[in-house]
């Protein structure tokens, strides 16, 4: 069939992603090597193969069609790839969501992404079940349990691909259709749908994980970021999968002694975190003075935010390992500049990543000189053709084969690039966007507050984190108990990696003429 409508009319090559990472791999003779190791669970590619279409059939059983959206509530587990290629096999698009938000978040992603069907952890679906009716697009709910689902008018994921058959022919899908989306934050604190083509992965595998990470079959990647971000998506699923590796998954929380267990355990070669994280495992070693085995690992890399040089340097004495310094964005899908293997300059972001073009502009879009700091526009086959219903963003965000990444930097004469801040007031916190305007309008709510504004400041280590400055209401003390309730009630209403990790009172906010507040004078305080 697939060979015959190649010479239709308006009918492109056929490619499906799903294809190339998983099947493709069994038809290489790697059916029998294990791709998954996940807690104690060993899962080879025959075997990812049969329950990815499985489940791609039971969807269809339901009734999904080619572009409907399938929302994926899903922690880093086995289920997360079957489900998500199990769609992309159908022509259905997967939208993986970060397992631990709010309500209010839930309802906003199946709305907005006008998903069909959701997949969710049982424990996440209790806490959003009361509000069904307000996910007005929403027909089906699969709940992942440990222990079978007794929840009414949903579908227990096990019995759903259980009947399903295992032979599964993917749908006529081409290199530039619609395959998945990520969302990002955006800065009126509503998170863009970011879609990504058929080709995207692929694309970004040839790029970074070939070129720059040199991955093979020999490898075993483990990635500290999770599978919902654009990062984690490629460091623990679609780097390993598509040079015929090894994944190892972890569910549970990344704090810094289940990564040292991880790694312990499962021998990992190439290690994926984020600053903040490397932060911590390296302040847990000194603390304990326990120095844990990673003698299996040959390269780590960081991104999402920059990685401080210091962490460069007392990585390598504790482990000697090399961390790769680099930077991506969701829209990017992975990382587009970066340091290399034996060509690392700490505190720079590293070189251009072969297969991307990048340039630094002005406000005219003229390129600048080397060490002029100027907006990093940047193009590659793994851009995204741009944000679901959102002209406004599509508008300022992408210019024709340009896209502008919102960061300042500089290049220096050797070709390095250096970090210099947003161009806008996002922040990067632990390698997530975070955006201030979210936190002001949790704030503003409480009975304490009159006026606030969140910026960014920096720790002692030069990374960003939410710092807010509030204005109290008449007779109210400003105390250290009521920072710390402040703080807990962002938490309890935000994601709790959103909540300011720095209260100040002041008297009145720096505004303009015309009451605008003047956050560059809070940083700059």
């Amino acid at each position: 069939m697939i060979e015959s409508v190649q010479q239709l009319k308006g009918i492109k090559d056929f490619y499906n992603s799903a294809n190339r990472f998983i099947e493709a791999n069994v038809q290489k003779g790697l059916g029998d090597k294990v791709a998954i190791y996940s807690e104690d669970e060993q899962i080879t590619y025959q075997e990812i193969l049969l329950k990815v279409n499985r489940f791609g059939n039971a969807l269809k059983g339901i009734g999904v069609e080619r572009e409907n959206r399938i929302l994926q509530v899903v922690y880093d587990s086995p289920e997360f790839i079957y489900s998500f290629f199990g769609a992309v096999k159908i022509g259905a698009v997967p939208v993986p969501v970060n397992t631990s938000m709010k309500p209010q978040d839930y309802e906003y992603f199946l709305n907005h992404s006008r998903a069909k069907v959701l997949i969710i952890q049982e424990e996440v679906w209790n806490t959003i079940k009361e509000n069904r009716d307000r996910f007005i697009f929403l027909k089906d709910v699969i709940i992942l349990s440990e222990n079978g689902c007794d929840n009414p008018d949903t579908i227990d994921y096990h019995e759903f691909i259980r009947p399903a058959s295992s032979e599964l022919e993917a749908e006529l899908t081409i290199s530039e259709d619609p395959a998945f989306w990520l969302y990002s934050s955006g800065s009126t604190g509503n998170p863009k749908g970011v879609v990504h083509m058929q080709r995207s992965m692929e694309v970004a595998h040839k790029n970074y994980a070939e070129k720059i990470l040199q991955i093979n079959e020999n490898d075993r990647t483990f990635s500290a970021s999770k599978l919902y971000f654009a990062y984690g998506l490629g460091n623990g699923m679609y780097f390993p999968l598509g040079a015929g590796a090894s994944t190892v998954l972890l569910k549970d929380r990344p704090t810094p002694e289940n990564i040292f267990t991880v790694i312990e355990k499962q021998k990992p070669t190439i290690f994926f975190g984020v600053p903040t994280l490397y932060g911590a495992l390296i302040q847990y070693v000194e603390k304990t003075g326990i120095i844990p085995d990673l003698s299996s690992v040959r390269i780590c890399v960081s991104a999402g935010e920059a990685l401080p040089a210091t962490f460069i340097q007392k990585w390598k004495e504790l482990f000697n390992i090399d961390i790769l310094d680099g930077i991506g964005s969701t829209e990017a899908l992975h990382i587009f500049l970066s340091n290399n293997i034996g060509d690392i300059k700490a505190g720079s972001t590293g070189k251009v990543v072969p297969g991307y073009k990048v340039k630094i502009v002005n406000e005219e879009s003229v390129p600048v000189a080397v060490n002029e700091i100027g907006d990093l526009v940047i193009k590659g086959d793994s851009v995204s053709i741009g944000y679901f219903c959102n002209l406004a963003e599509n508008q300022s965000k992408f210019h024709g084969e340009w896209m502008y990444t919102g960061d300042k930097y500089y290049q220096d004469e050797e070709g390095h690039f250096w970090y210099c801040g947003r161009s806008d007031d996002m922040l990067k916190v632990g390698g997530i966007w975070v955006s201030p305007i979210e936190i002001e309008s949790t704030l503003i709510r409480n009975e304490y507050v009159f006026e606030v504004a969140v910026v960014g400041a920096k720790n002692e280590n030069n990374l960003i984190y939410p710092k807010a400055y509030i204005v109290l209401r008449d007779g109210v003390e400003p105390t250290e108990d009521l920072k710390a309730e402040l703080k807990l009630y962002v938490k309890q209403n935000l994601a709790p990696y959103k909540y300011p990790r720095e209260i100040e009172f002041i008297t009145e906010l720096p505004k303009t003429a015309t009451g605008k507040v003047q956050r560059f004078r809070l940083k700059q305080a």
